[in-house]
């Protein structure tokens, strides 16, 4: 008796051997591919640029606030110190991003060596990033729609206020659903 169809696919498919040359072209590329990622580098350090333009900011506001401080209201002074806590969770967001960028997308950070490293800055996963991102966004949101209704007296432009308003809701609900996402789909993606 003469072997079956399945029995001759199943020896073609055991008697199959790549094409070495084939192969090697296709390690090459997967090298190409995974060496890619370090295309990434430089925008984690155009951000830390970016972290020291921030910093520029915030001395400039700071110097403006201690300067204007003794002849202002006390409305005045909880804007100008919203003004620094916004500049300051704005730079809470770029360390989010370069840290964890780098950490789930380029390479390993070793904290080894450096002790006084938050614990969190190797160990936040892609849902965690996207979670502490979010989290900071509605924070900034919060702040900007808090200055507006600080400023109502002497600035009020109700078609602003809700526009504010608005887009920090939509900042509310994309966070809930997104950790809502995460629960559902295991959160370690």
């Amino acid at each position: 008796m003469g072997a079956t169809e399945p029995d001759r696919t199943a020896e073609q498919a055991h008697s199959y051997q790549p094409n070495p040359a084939l192969k090697r072209v296709e390690r090459r590329f997967e090298s190409v591919l995974f060496n890619s990622r370090w295309l990434m580098a430089p925008f984690y350090f155009g951000l830390v640029i970016s972290l020291a333009v921030l910093l520029y900011k915030f001395c400039v506001v700071l110097w403006e606030f201690i300067v204007h401080a003794p002849g202002s209201k006390e409305a005045d002074i909880i804007l100008g110190a919203l003004s620094l806590i916004d500049l300051s969770l704005t730079g809470n967001l770029i360390l989010i991003v370069v840290f964890s960028g780098y950490e789930n997308f380029v390479s390993k950070i070793d904290p080894a060596g450096h002790p006084d490293w938050p614990e969190w800055m190797t160990k936040v996963n892609f849902s965690g990033l996207k979670q502490k991102l979010m989290a900071s966004i509605v924070a900034i949101s919060a702040i900007q729609v808090l200055k507006a209704f600080m400023n109502i007296d002497t600035a009020f432009d109700p078609n602003k206020l809700g526009w504010l308003v608005g887009v920090h809701l939509v900042f509310v609900f994309s966070a809930f659903m997104l950790a809502i996402s995460d629960r559902w789909g295991g959160g370690d993606h």
